[in-house]
């Protein structure tokens, strides 16, 4: 527990997206700071339609969100502490208008993770407002460029971290101060399992947004990436590689090339919807093979992935696309970053030798670099100053 108890407010994406992985990435904010013994709650408020997964896209209603975020807020013990604003006729669920009227003008910290709040004006009253950027070099380059909402909405913080951990010259300059930060991971929900699938995994989108340009590079998606690697299978084998894929909000993802290659493909929607069997689909894995955005990528931020952070939780070791986080994450035994796809068979083949020697190492680099406890009370500490 924390020696000072503070009111603290954390926004995020859980019932406009629900689906498995996006939760865990947000509610570990909520469930962290709970753990440490503040009085933490969770507001949802962008402006925004949800995505309902049963009708297959953006929903006319919000009972399936609603109810998605009070069945993972009361499973924690979390019931009475959120609140869910529906655009049509700005109608709030959850907490009462009294309620979260006395949370914001009380609390005295302010968590806007990804940028989610549509006007972070109405809750100027909150002590400090600080802005997590967990999407590096995108969120630069859109500043970059000069999108005057999006400024004006950065801009309303007092204070900026970023999950671009590294100084990287490649990033455009916006002027802000970008504190680096991680994602924060509740250790005991991710107790590693002995038995695991023979199969490395990961669960990814296809595209999440159109490709973006400044100064002459460009900065593209996934897509872009994975395709360099697609003949992994085969060079790899016979090692097995299964991706629960969406096909992404621009582009087709090519699902027959995929198997032809030798990719198991399924679909996130069955295989990890809700918050246990994404966390069951991880902790079975044998570990984590996956590329990052392009964008990442040249960008050289040290960007990480939430989901490579549960893996390791999960005492999966995982294999992934150098971002620059060699620079602060232990490169090695438990997690491998490759630029080749030369140097990505050879990562498998190394964890494949010594698979449990991996596994251990993994989980000890969750327990090091990503304990919520540890992430959060920095955060906080920094937060406030």
């Amino acid at each position: 527990m924390s020696e000072a108890r503070l009111r603290i407010v954390v926004t995020g994406l859980i019932g406009q997206y629900p689906i498995g992985g996006n939760a865990w990435a947000y509610f570990q904010w909520v469930l962290g700071l709970a753990r440490l013994g503040h009085d933490v709650y969770y507001f949802e408020d962008t402006g925004q339609w949800p995505y309902n997964p049963l009708e297959g896209g953006v929903s006319r209603g919000c009972d399936y969100n609603v109810d998605y975020i009070n069945s993972i807020m009361s499973d924690h013990d979390l019931g009475d502490r959120w609140a869910y604003r529906f655009p049509y006729e700005s109608q709030w669920f959850g907490l009462s208008e009294a309620r979260r009227n006395e949370i914001v003008s009380t609390a005295d910290l302010l968590i806007n993770v990804s940028g989610t709040l549509e006007r972070p004006s109405e809750y100027r009253s909150i002590g400090r407002l600080a802005y997590v950027d967990t999407d590096p070099v995108f969120t630069q380059v859109k500043l970059a460029r000069g999108q005057q909402d999006f400024i004006r909405l950065v801009d309303e913080h007092d204070i900026h971290f970023s999950f671009g951990e590294v100084k990287s010259s490649l990033v455009p300059d916006t002027g802000h101060d970008w504190l680096p930060t991680r994602q924060p991971v509740t250790l005991n929900e991710w107790a590693p399992v002995e038995d695991h699938r023979e199969a490395f995994t990961t669960v990814m989108n296809w595209t999440s947004y159109n490709t973006v340009s400044h100064n002459g590079t460009t900065y593209g998606q996934k897509d872009v990436e994975f395709m360099r690697f697609v003949d992994l299978p085969a060079l790899a084998a016979p090692s097995t590689f299964e991706i629960a894929v969406n096909s992404g909000k621009t582009k087709r993802t090519p699902f027959d090339l995929l198997r032809h290659k030798g990719w198991v493909v399924r679909d996130p929607a069955e295989v990890c919807p809700d918050l246990d069997s994404y966390r069951n689909f991880i902790r079975t894995s044998k570990g984590e093979w996956t590329v990052a955005k392009n964008g990442y990528v040249q960008g050289r931020s040290g960007w990480f992935s939430e989901r490579s952070a549960v893996y390791l939780a999960s005492g999966r070791p995982v294999v992934t696309q150098d971002t620059g986080f060699g620079e602060v994450l232990p490169v090695g035994k438990g997690l491998r970053s490759f630029t080749t796809l030369e140097e990505a068979v050879e990562a498998v083949k190394e964890i494949e030798a010594d698979h449990s020697e991996h596994c251990r190492a993994a989980r000890s680099i969750a327990e090091e670099y990503f304990d919520s406890d540890k992430v959060l009370a920095s955060f906080v500490e920094r937060a406030l100053t």
